[in-house]
């Protein structure tokens, strides 16, 4: 089994896969900056008791990270666990992408990884590709085949939502829900319509002017934590893979490490 970890600023999701690419497990936590290797090293070895996997089963790891305070702790807690150092996304890493980045170490990790993962996905696909991300930011990641053309990056669902609540001192901090309906008639009616549909009135318009500047209509997929709560709402026609970044870096992985490459 390969462990892939998707350490993002809000949650760290956890994979296992089998040979051949099967996503066997998928655990999904709150990232915290403070957690230690230890730490880390506990939960993962109480996930696989839970779920009956022996730390023996697991041949290799590879970790995309965008806290930077969390990847050594992460890596250092897989290597305790399975005896093997894993994999870290970032300079130096095959990935088969021509980026074209005026800085190529800038480009998140995240972002490498789900990009590898939609072009192997649409890989015979005619049109560009445009990768939504919705997670504490909304990303909109253009692809040409495998030439990564650049991005849009937008405060995310769940930043404007608590900064609407902090910044106004009458509006409350209210969960995320589906809207009754457009109009609101209450202010958390109307707060949750202002963040679901403006967020999916957001995405059309971007959609609309990249596809505008692309000159073609793009085939879109969206991934992270938001998408299925946002999604539904857009106007635009958008495929849903929800384990897209986790599928890249099982890719990643296997670009790295098999030796027929």
């Amino acid at each position: 089994m390969i462990l892939t970890a998707d350490i993002g600023n809000s949650t760290t999701t956890l994979a296992l896969f089998e040979e051949g690419g099967r996503l066997a497990l998928r655990s999904t936590t709150s990232t915290d900056p403070h957690t230690t290797g230890d730490q880390f090293a506990i939960q993962l070895f109480s996930l696989f008791q839970l779920h009956r996997v022996e730390p023996g089963q697991i041949t290799g790891g590879i970790i995309a990270s965008v806290v930077p305070p969390v990847t050594a702790a992460m890596a250092q807690a897989v290597e305790r666990l399975t005896g093997r150092p894993p994999l870290i996304v970032g300079a130096g890493i095959r990935t088969g992408l021509d980026i074209r980045s005026d800085m190529h170490a800038q480009l998140g990790a995240d972002i490498v990884a789900y990009c590898v993962g939609a072009v192997h996905k649409f890989d015979k696909c005619p049109t560009p590709v445009i990768v939504v991300d919705l997670g504490t930011a909304i990303t909109f990641s253009v692809l040409r085949g495998n030439v990564y053309e650049g991005c849009v990056i937008a405060p995310g669902v769940r930043v404007g939502l608590e900064a609407l609540s902090r910044q106004a001192a009458e509006l409350p901090h209210i969960s995320l829900a589906p809207p009754a309906s457009l109009l609101g008639r209450n202010t958390v009616d109307a707060m949750q319509s202002g963040v679901i549909y403006g967020n999916a009135s957001l995405m059309d318009g971007m959609l609309s002017r990249l596809d505008e500047n692309l000159g073609a209509t793009a085939t879109v997929i969206a991934t992270g934590s938001f998408a299925a709560d946002v999604v539904p709402y857009c106007r635009h026609a958008i495929q849903q893979d929800p384990d897209l970044l986790l599928n890249g870096l099982y890719l990643l992985y296997q670009k790295n490490t098999d030796p027929r490459r």
